[in-house]
């Protein structure tokens, strides 16, 4: 069996600044609700992860994280909203 990863296609869609923030404050959310999944787990804080003693280092608060895990969450959340308006669907503010 080969898999071929079908994404959504968003190369054309540009977000405002607003969905951009919203893109932030999504990312971040998402960190949180990794982080009490795991936390709910039993993993706990280290310098290292090791998953036989349910350690890893990205359980901190989503300002601590370095810029390249802060920029995987963003990743997510930016296509997320990328894909919405793709399949043709709006996004405003109440």
């Amino acid at each position: 069996m080969t898999y071929n990863p079908r994404p959504i296609p968003t190369e054309g869609i540009r977000l405002s600044g607003d969905l951009l923030a919203l893109g932030e404050i999504l990312a971040e959310n998402a960190h949180d609700l990794w982080a009490q999944r795991r936390l709910s787990e039993g993993w706990s804080p280290g310098e290292h992860r090791d998953d036989f003693r349910h350690k890893h280092p990205n359980l901190v608060p989503y300002k601590d994280l370095s810029e390249t895990e802060k920029e995987y969450d963003r990743m997510i959340t930016v296509q997320t909203l990328r894909a919405i308006i793709a399949l043709g669907y709006t996004i405003e503010k109440k």
